[in-house]
């Protein structure tokens, strides 16, 4: 096992349903190991977890038994907003985050105006962000911090179809590094990804073969 790899081990999460008189298991016992450089593709339905998993990757979220072991730096989910601080500004976010991880702030300002393509909007409340501008703010500030592994949670799938081929592209350029793709778009998959799982009723199935696992994953 590579010190430099991402280990989850044994991680299963619930949920209350039925205003809390039940509880719905949503991942299972999921082990996966994710070590330097590999593009790692988590396919499942609506609903399958796979938001959840990418949260617990991230340590936004805590399972209820397992363990993750970042043996490397880890983004937050791209195309989540729950890392901003909502009073703040986009630009101020963009400030704050570059801080905290030791970057160039007037860079990475610099970065995030042209990439996320806010306009004015980038001066105002994170808060008041629709879903779609704060997937593209999650991105662009993402990209100008240097990771070694990118959770990537439908933000490809959000906007508008050139803004898209947008963060394809990006994504492409760190081919070297470290990505967890979640998505039910299993051609976003098969064009981003070498490596292949299917989250199905809270288990984790792992599929050598790319097409492999999209042929599984289209006829469930």
């Amino acid at each position: 096992m590579s010190e430099n790899s991402l280990i989850l081990s044994h991680i299963s999460k619930s949920f209350p349903i039925h205003h809390g008189r039940d509880m719905r298991l949503v991942l299972d016992d999921i082990s996966l190991d994710i070590h330097p450089g590999e593009r790692w593709g988590i396919m499942g339905p609506n609903g399958a977890g796979k938001s959840t998993l990418i949260q617990i990757i991230s340590g936004s979220l805590r399972a209820d038994a397992g363990t993750v072991r970042r043996g490397m730096t880890v983004s937050w989910p791209l195309a989540f907003g729950g890392a901003f601080q909502g009073a703040l500004t986009g630009r101020d976010n963009a400030r704050l985050i570059a801080r905290v991880y030791g970057v160039d702030v007037k860079e990475t300002v610099a970065q995030v105006e042209d990439f996320a393509e806010l306009g004015i909007y980038l001066d105002e409340p994170v808060k008041s962000y629709s879903s779609g501008m704060n997937s593209r703010l999650s991105f662009a500030i993402s990209m100008a911090v240097d990771f070694d592994c990118y959770l990537v949670d439908e933000v490809i799938s959000v906007g508008d179809a050139r803004f898209n081929r947008r963060c394809e592209d990006e994504l492409k350029r760190r081919a070297t590094k470290a990505m967890v793709l979640v998505s039910h778009h299993a051609d976003l998959i098969r064009n981003n990804c070498d490596h292949a799982a299917i989250l199905e009723n809270g288990r984790l199935r792992e599929i050598d073969d790319i097409d492999e696992a999209v042929h599984y994953y289209t006829n469930m």
